[in-house]
This record gives C-alpha cells, sequence and structure tokens, in this order.
C-alpha cells in the first residue's frame, strides 16, 4: 500500500462502514489512526480476508492503534434517514472517540459530509489501497459480525450467524414464510421476486 499524504502529517484517520447492503441489523463504522511506520502483510479489504485472520488482525490493530473507535445506527435510525447518512452518521460517531483528534480523515467511498473542521478525501476502493482504511474495514467488519452472532441467538430462524443481515437466499426465504422481525430495515426490499422463485 502506498505512503499517505503529507509526510508532515501525524494524525491520520482512516475510516470505513459494515452493514451498508445487509437487510437486517445495524450499520457499524470503525475510525482508526495508526503510527505512521506501521506495516502489515495481511492488512487489506476485510472482504478479501477469511473470518480467522481479520479476528487475528483485530487484535493487532486495538494492541498497536494510537487511538479506534467504532460508531453504530440502528435499523430504526436508517429506516428514518436512509442508509447513506447513516452510514457517514456512524463514521462521525467513530471519529468523534478518538484522542488525538485526527489531522485528516481518509474514507472510504466517495461520500462523505464533513466532521468538524477536519479536512477529509473520500477514496473509492480505499480499503484495498491505505492501511489506515483497511483497519477500520476489519474492526468495522468483525465488531458488526459480533453483533449479528448475537442476535441470532434470538433469531436463529434468519440464520445471521451465517449471513450476516445479508439479502441471501436463505434469510429472504425465511422473511417471506415468518414476516420480518424489529431488526430488519423496512425500507429496504426485503423480499426479491427472482430470488423468490428459486426457493
Amino acid at each position: 500500500m502506498p505512503v499517505l499524504f503529507d509526510a508532515d502529517l501525524t494524525w491520520i484517520c482512516g475510516t470505513d462502514e459494515a452493514g451498508r447492503g445487509c437487510l437486517a441489523g445495524p450499520v457499524v463504522a470503525a475510525a482508526v489512526i495508526l503510527p505512521r511506520d506501521f506495516k502489515h502483510p495481511l492488512l487489506n479489504d476485510s472482504k478479501q480476508i477469511k473470518e480467522s485472520t481479520r479476528y487475528q488482525l483485530r487484535e493487532e490493530i486495538q494492541s498497536v492503534a494510537i487511538s479506534y473507535g467504532i460508531g453504530t445506527v440502528s435499523p430504526g435510525e436508517i429506516d428514518q434517514i436512509n442508509i447513506l447518512k447513516a452510514s457517514i452518521k456512524a463514521m462521525h460517531l467513530a471519529i468523534a472517540q478518538l484522542t488525538p483528534a485526527p489531522e485528516l480523515i481518509i474514507v472510504d467511498g466517495n461520500r462523505f459530509y464533513p466532521y468538524e473542521k477536519i479536512p477529509y478525501q473520500t477514496i473509492i476502493k480505499g480499503d484495498a489501497k491505505y492501511l489506515e482504511i483497511a483497519a477500520a474495514s476489519i474492526l468495522a467488519k468483525t465488531y458488526r459480525d459480533d453483533m449479528m452472532k448475537e442476535l441470532d441467538k434470538s433469531f436463529p430462524q434468519y440464520q445471521w450467524k451465517k449471513n450476516m443481515g445479508y439479502p441471501t437466499i436463505e434469510h429472504r426465504k425465511a422473511i417471506a414464510e415468518i414476516g420480518s422481525c424489529e431488526h430488519h430495515r423496512v425500507t429496504f426490499r426485503l423480499l426479491k421476486d427472482k430470488q423468490l422463485e428459486l426457493f
């Protein structure tokens, strides 16, 4: 991954979210400030890394990070304000936990709202390009997965411990058979005709 931006900057925050495309559960974001000289051969976009490695990396990231934060926005609020605003709000909540405050925020994707008066830059596929964003991707993904596995204990019929709330055929089949629950995002298309035809 490339050397990042201005060499004079010390506190660079990477931020990313997990769960944006799910039918159920919260959207979770992480913000991470790493030491500028930090390197790791396995750190990459969380979607490109197997589950056991993600959890190993989470421990390493948390142990070396200058600071990190986790922000969560509930399904109910996602339905109220929309998923884009909810994703960015989760990022803001995570950034607010950082000490020291970052000098620059780098964001995975192409949309962000200003936080305080801190400069920011959006980067498409940034989780595969910059360690700070990759680290945030790992934390957001693993913390959200833990939440979905916990919710699965009360709602095993949706198989959230396997699908993490994403729109799999099995998830949508369960919704079709037993309906949705309070953890589903009612403004999302919970049932999709073409998938239902495959049951």
